[in-house]
């Protein structure tokens, strides 16, 4: 059984599925710059005549970066339609703690990766 949903729900999914795009696509973008500053370090190593160590860390770590927002991108389209759909049944569908942990540990990993890559010259 359908039930009407509150404008003021059904706009909070909306708001959160927003968020979900625009953290997807700073991902994409971050991981876009970090594997591309692979390829300026090694660019102007080669113009200023520099010997620049490449391990290949930034490409890696870039390409993982695009890839992590791809899945931002389709657990907020899913997200959504759980919600929505929860929402028109007349119940309510939080987001579990235990996702809560993933995700601020992978992003506690996440910038271990950039502080030690930072810090290591």
């Amino acid at each position: 059984m359908e039930v009407q949903v509150h404008p003021t729900d059904a706009l909070a999914n909306e708001r959160t599925y927003l968020a979900y795009v625009r953290t997807a696509l700073a991902f994409v973008a971050f991981g876009f710059v970090v594997a591309r500053f692979a390829l300026f370090t090694r660019e102007i190593s080669a113009v200023a005549h520099i010997a620049v160590p490449q391990n290949g860390v930034s490409r890696a770590f870039g390409i993982a970066m695009v890839f992590a927002g791809v899945v931002v991108a389709l657990v907020g389209g899913f997200r959504y339609g759980a919600t929505d759909r929860a929402l028109r049944r007349g119940q309510s569908r939080a987001l579990s703690p235990a996702w809560a942990y993933v995700g601020a540990t992978l992003l506690a990993v996440v910038g271990g990766i950039v502080a030690f890559e930072i810090f290591r010259f």
